[in-house]
């Protein structure tokens, strides 16, 4: 029996699946009791007929590549703010409940399969049991503990954690040890979500966090094959024997749905029956978020291009001074037929100052030191706890050498952001943060600013990752007085360095007169196509 579906709700997307729990080491005769399970269990369809994409924008290919660390996405996250920097949509939240192992992860899997893009997040309630106490732990080394009951479950930090990936925040999620019953020391880190799938059997228990639910999917699944699918999990992966597992189900798990879950189906907007094997309601829902996607979809940079520039340039702006030496250094890297060589000597050069300059900006207190003669020496020091630069990819990255220099021990992270070639909008592609980046003060470097498109979906990177606004420094050999404009417009706070503005950009977004394409210019490269800049191609600034 299906729920009658909803109105249809609104909101969606960054791709980042949760592991699943390292499997413990396997007895023998636990892992041929699991494999003698499979037999029972209906087959699970892995090749899905044909059907016809919902977007033109789908591909036929992941659109990512794995390594053994790291997950890298090769179609980008488009913006998810306005012109004003603001977030202008929640992100969408899927909320998918039932039973204990009646395929809810499948099942959502195959939604991410099927929407075919990335920054999709699925967070899972396993992650969430409560960490318990000695005699608790003692129990559930017993099998005598409930963990199918709402009271398992830390619902506040469920709660607090959803609503700050709702709003497009980073969030640390615990990892949960299913051997132990304990949560491990690490965390996992999850950012950028425009869609959020969240799944757990416990979903729909709790009022405050239906409410942070956008569409509500209950997956049906027959008693006698979620039992079979649990002992065959319990044992094979979590290390349990198959008198444990029943007794644990008997006891527990089958009252606890009785009791909790079931009665919830009816708070569905969908049902789906059988599971990841109904194919097609799994179409349905993706269509629908699909559909909510599109309406989600922002033009960023057109409205960047029109707004507010014939304001004066702001007071959070400080351009180096512009002396004779810095003048001719200017003439030297602008010039078209300055070597590579030259073009890089003097760039760095021009790199090491505006550092330098920079690094004014920052707080410092007063303290007293004593000299090698016995002398107290009045003098400053800095106020802050850390020094982190940030650089947009590429250009960005060949500042990185002049900021080490100047600052010991200084931590790197790096943002990569290209250009949709038919949208025109800038996309997050990459991201590696440090730990604790929000106690830092950050400085943020891109070699050329044009439209501001890619240094303002930065700087919204490092307002998600909790760093304070007037903590940000943005620096850039050259910006264009468009992008000065449109980053001091959404981020007031922001400081902006530089050692030059340009006043005009042209029909293709590239800086008048220019310095032509940095990145090019300095690695060697070939120019990038016609109607495209380094600022479009490579760091979308």
């Amino acid at each position: 029996m299906a729920a009658p579906p909803a109105s249809a709700p609104s909101h969606l997307p960054p791709t980042a699946a949760r592991d699943p729990p390292d499997p413990p080491g396997e007895k023998s005769e636990d892992r041929s009791g699991a494999e003698s399970l499979d037999r029972l269990l209906p087959p699970v369809g892995t090749g899905r007929s044909p059907r016809k994409r919902t977007t033109s924008h789908c591909k036929s290919e992941p659109p990512l590549l794995r390594t053994s660390k790291r997950t890298i996405y090769t179609a980008g996250r488009p913006p998810w703010y306005n012109e004003h920097g603001t977030q202008s949509k929640e992100a969408f939240v899927i909320g998918l409940g039932g039973g204990s192992a009646s395929g809810k992860t499948t099942v959502a899997r195959m939604i991410i399969e099927a929407l075919d893009v990335p920054w999709v997040v699925l967070l899972s309630m396993d992650s969430f049991y409560k960490v318990l106490t000695r005699q608790q732990q003692e129990q559930a080394a017993r099998n005598n503990f409930n963990f199918d009951h709402p009271d398992a479950f830390d619902f506040d930090l469920i709660i607090s954690t959803l609503k700050k990936l709702k709003q497009g925040k980073s969030v640390k999620v615990p990892i949960y040890d299913f051997t132990t019953h304990s949560r491990k020391k690490d965390w996992k880190m999850l950012y950028g979500a425009n869609v959020i799938i969240f799944e757990g059997i416990m979903a729909f228990a709790d009022k405050t966090l239906l409410e942070l639910l956008d569409m509500k999917i209950f997956v049906d699944t027959d008693s006698d094959i979620r039992l079979v699918r649990r002992l065959r999990r319990d044992i094979s992966e979590r290390g349990r024997d198959i008198e444990g597992v029943i007794k644990q189900y008997n006891k527990f798990v089958k009252p606890a749905f009785d009791q909790y879950i079931q009665p919830t189906m009816r708070l569905a907007d969908i049902v789906v029956p059988r599971g990841s094997g109904n194919t097609v309601a799994i179409d349905l829902i993706v269509q629908h978020v699909h559909s909510q996607l599109e309406e989600r979809e922002l033009s960023v940079r057109a409205a960047l291009a029109s707004a507010h520039q014939c304001h004066p340039l702001p007071q959070t702006l400080s351009v180096l001074k512009n002396t004779p030496q810095v003048r001719g250094m200017h003439t030297i890297i602008r010039d078209k037929e300055t070597s590579r060589d030259e073009f890089i000597f003097y760039s760095k050069r021009l790199m090491r100052l505006l550092i330098e300059h920079a690094l004014s900006f920052l707080p410092f207190q007063d303290c007293v030191v004593q000299t090698p003669q016995g002398q107290d020496y009045s003098g400053k020091c800095y106020a802050g706890k850390q020094i982190t630069g940030v650089s947009i990819l590429r250009a960005g990255e060949t500042m990185e050498p002049a900021l080490r220099a100047v600052c010991k021990d200084v931590r790197i992270g790096t943002i990569l952001i290209q250009t949709n070639q038919l949208t025109g909008e800038p996309e997050l592609h990459y991201l590696r943060l440090p730990k604790d980046i929000s106690d830092d003060h950050v400085i943020l470097m891109d070699c050329t600013v044009s439209t501001g498109a890619a240094a303002m979906m930065a700087v919204r990177v490092l307002l998600d990752h909790d760093v304070p606004e007037d903590k940000i420094f943005l620096l850039s050999l050259l910006m264009a007085e468009m992008g000065v404009h449109s980053v001091a417009y959404a981020f007031p706070r922001v400081k902006i360095i530089t050692t030059a503005v340009d006043k005009r950009v042209n029909d293709l977004f590239r800086i008048i007169p220019g310095i032509g394409n940095f990145g090019d210019r300095y690695f060697g490269t070939d120019a990038v196509p016609e109607g495209s800049d380094e600022e479009e191609v490579a760091s979308t600034s």
